[in-house]
């Protein structure tokens, strides 16, 4: 019969993991602590692994946004709001 491993709080306020716990934590990682009544988890943070070349083509595979204006209209809406800017003191 298994048993849920057993920490205890020092003195000085600190843990030590039992080996079984050692075992699941590698350099970097991260977690998450949940404070409940009477409980403290830890929860691990994961980074979901991003391929930037994967994300370009899917980028690139997207259709053009209809409503996105044109370098044109872009550049007037620039040059109306600075002189909107330039004509108030």
């Amino acid at each position: 019969m298994e048993t849920d491993p057993i920490i205890r709080v020092t003195d000085e306020k600190q843990i030590n993991l039992p080996a079984e716990v050692q075992s699941q934590l590698q350099p970097g990682d991260e977690y998450r602590v949940i404070i409940k009544e009477n409980c403290i988890v830890l929860e691990k943070i994961t980074h979901p692994d991003v391929d930037l070349d994967e994300f370009l083509q899917r980028l690139d595979e997207l259709e053009p946004d209809p409503s996105q204006p044109t370098l044109e209209e872009i550049s007037e809406i620039v040059k109306d709001v600075r002189r909107e800017l330039w004509s108030n003191p």
